[in-house]
């Protein structure tokens, strides 16, 4: 398995081994002691799966508290996966990392709990899974609009189906200090 190291602590770009020949392909995707000698000491307790078309965007979306760190990988199709860092005291606070994640290059990342997440789908359809290390709760759920000026993602679409709830998602400087985690607190 190789590691990449992003511009943002902890959020790490896994390219699992594939061994392929002639009737497909095979391919851990999970393996609790390899992510551990990663760095990844987690134990998840939920996993989803969502289906999109393209153009889709979700996002940015986060829990607090009760945050979530995720896992992500792409089953079919091609996104644009996004990470942004929304913990108070971070060196990195604010700031932004992506990573194309796709069926062909098997890539996987991991996104800690303190940060928003968000994709956008570039193929004609994608089925998107991701493994959570605390529970959906409703109530702790926060996002970030996905066009916020000061954030500044470069997304690699133009005019993104966006559901109304995250059209109406407000700005990152907007959300009051109580809404947002603290490194210490994750």
């Amino acid at each position: 398995m190789n590691i990449i190291e992003t511009d943002l602590p902890g959020v790490i770009i896994f390219e699992p081994k594939v061994f392929t020949d002639g009737r497909g392909c095979f391919i851990e995707t999970w393996s609790k002691q390899r992510y551990e000698d990663a760095g990844i000491n987690v134990s998840f307790v939920q996993d989803n799966i969502s289906y999109s078309a393209k153009g889709v965007l979700r996002g940015l979306h986060y829990q607090h508290p009760h945050q979530q760190g995720k896992l992500i990988k792409v089953i079919r199709g091609e996104v644009f996966d996004v990470a942004v860092d929304i913990r108070l005291d971070s060196a990195t606070f604010g700031k932004w990392t992506s990573v194309t994640i796709s069926e062909d290059n098997h890539r996987q990342i991991y996104i800690p709990p303190g940060f928003a997440h968000g994709f956008c789908v570039l193929s004609d359809e994608a089925i998107f899974s991701y493994k959570c290390s605390d529970y959906y709760n409703g109530p702790c759920e926060g996002g970030v609009r996905w066009d916020d000026p000061d954030i500044g993602i470069d997304w690699p679409i133009t005019a993104p189906s966006v559901s109304p709830k995250d059209a109406a998602l407000t700005k990152f400087s907007e959300i009051s200090e109580d809404k947002l985690p603290r490194m210490e607190a994750v």
